[in-house]
């Protein structure tokens, strides 16, 4: 007995080490490992769609419903990405040369509006020190562009074969999700009920937090960069996907660029285009966000704004780029395992002596206070 014992606690400790050893050996590939379930979790409605048309050909459903997810998402991402660097990289240029220069737009709308120095004097803010803190920031993501076009020249092999990763995975989770969600279930101790429980909530979260907020995050950079091209400001396309990204942030969001355009479109006098871009900026792309997020998230995964905010900002830091998504995802899996802690352990402890604690009552129906 005590043999058997060693033998058990031997062989899970094993089990650990080398499950944490194949974790380590699949960090370089998280990125690629995480779109890939994204995207199986995402199109599997569109997967079922065609497996009740054409029936029980695994392979063949799998292969139409990528190739579907690469023609309306994965291509039109690429081509979209590589006009951003190529925007960010001219960009840069063009302030390397001296053609913008971000601090005198500063100064243009501090000499329009000079009640703006007087109301941050009154926090003991120095404005000297705030504009040069922007135009650091200003330079620091122009620069931060151009180096991704570079990287990107250096690093084409790497770019692909994450690319190739992703949809080889893809194609694979597609078609054989189910079975591997079935071994999981079987596989890990937490009992199936829970388990299927708690994989119905990620796939649930994940939907929703790709889907629903990427969706809508597309949507205000799309509408921001139209009212841009509308107006004839320059480089509409990489405020537009820059409004896309800052549309992830609650509270702020799309706001955090087309609000400074505005001021400053105000301070060199064109207020007709101010007037246009604060009334679309208000109306449109501010609406679109209490409109649409309730119908492509659902207000049942639906996490506080400061939650989301502090788990975007989180899995930025944590996970790069992919922490828009990630960061999010993290948070609601963690509210949902702490809420079924709370239902099911509560439930539990309600229980007093084996029977169901009883509300000590007035004798109407009502409880005592």
């Amino acid at each position: 007995m005590v043999y058997e014992t060693l033998e058990r606690r031997t062989f899970l400790a094993t089990l650990i080490l080398v499950t944490l050893a194949f974790i380590w050996l699949m960090l370089p590939f998280a990125g690629p490992i995480f779109w890939a379930v994204a995207i199986a979790l995402i199109f599997h409605p569109v997967q079922n769609w065609l497996a009740d048309r054409l029936g029980d050909h695994r392979s063949l459903v799998a292969l139409i419903t990528l190739a579907i997810c690469m023609t309306i998402v994965v291509i039109p991402v690429l081509v979209l990405s590589a006009s951003l660097v190529a925007e960010g990289l001219g960009l840069y240029q063009k302030i390397q040369a001296g053609e913008v220069r971000p601090g005198e737009y500063i100064d243009r709308v501090v000499e329009s509006f000079p009640a703006i120095e007087s109301f941050l004097g009154q926090f003991n803010l120095e404005f000297g020190e705030l504009r040069d803190r922007a135009v650091s920031a200003f330079m620091g993501g122009s620069q931060f562009l151009a180096k991704q076009a570079l990287g990107l020249g250096q690093n084409t092999f790497q770019f692909f074969l994450g690319l190739a990763l992703m949809v080889y995975l893809a194609f694979f989770l597609l078609r054989d999700g189910d079975r591997l969600v079935a071994l999981l279930i079987r596989a890990i101790p937490l009992g199936d009920e829970r388990e299927r429980l708690l994989f119905d909530k990620f796939a649930e979260v994940t939907r929703a937090t790709v889907k629903g907020n990427l969706l809508i995050a597309i949507i205000q950079g799309g509408l921001g960069g139209f009212i841009f091209w509308i107006l004839g400001l320059n480089a509409a396309l990489l405020w537009g996907v820059v409004m896309a990204i800052v549309s992830l942030l609650p509270a702020v969001g799309a706001a955090l660029v087309w609000v400074p355009v505005a001021i400053y479109l105000a301070a060199v006098g064109d207020l007709v285009s101010s007037i246009v871009l604060t009334a679309f900026g208000v109306v449109v792309i501010g609406l679109a966000d209490n409109l649409l997020r309730p119908v492509f998230v659902g207000r049942d995964t639906r996490l506080p704004d400061y939650i989301v905010l502090l788990s975007t900002l989180g899995g930025i830091v944590m996970f790069g780029l992919n922490g828009f998504v990630m960061g999010p995802l993290v948070a609601a899996l963690f509210m949902a395992f702490w809420g079924i802690f709370i239902r099911e352990f509560g439930e539990e402890s309600a229980v007093v002596g084996g029977k169901p604690a009883v509300t000590e009552g007035n004798g109407d129906g009502t409880d005592k206070h």
